[in-house]
């Protein structure tokens, strides 16, 4: 497997756990009434989002960003990999991604302002240089 795709199987298994550390804190907090319901907004009162802890919140956006974010880089890890364009600068990039989104979930999660936003960038122009990189 080459270090992309390795580095991609990681961030998978990371969008696992982030739906845990979302869904844990969200189910306790609302009740299985609730989270167990079909989730019509009509009968729980509004979105579910909006009835839990900022924190769960900040941790529900974070996750849905990082669904937003897996698209992209899986696409940049099948390009390099099926373009046989693996370098050494492709595989710190998607680790880099990798590393940038496991501190994106506490910087999300506990407000760090500016440093979430940078964290983000920093994944998402790995990503993009993975995808430039294997067009040369």
């Amino acid at each position: 497997m080459t270090p992309e795709l390795t580095a991609l199987t990681l961030a998978a298994l990371l969008q696992v756990i982030q739906i845990a550390l979302m869904a844990v804190p969200a189910n306790l907090e609302l009740g299985q009434g609730k989270t167990l319901s079909p989730r019509d907004r009509d009968r729980l009162g509004g979105d579910l989002q909006d009835q839990v802890s900022k924190r769960t919140a900040r941790l529900y956006r974070a996750m849905n960003n990082h669904f937003e974010g897996l698209i992209l880089f899986s696409i940049a890890c099948v390009v390099v990999t099926l373009a046989e364009a693996s370098s050494p600068v492709t595989a710190v990039c998607a680790f880099a991604y990798l590393g940038a989104r496991v501190l994106y979930i506490p910087a999300y999660a506990f407000g760090w302002v500016p440093w979430r936003s940078f964290i983000w960038a920093a994944g998402y122009l790995a990503t993009a240089a993975m995808l430039v990189a294997a067009l040369l």
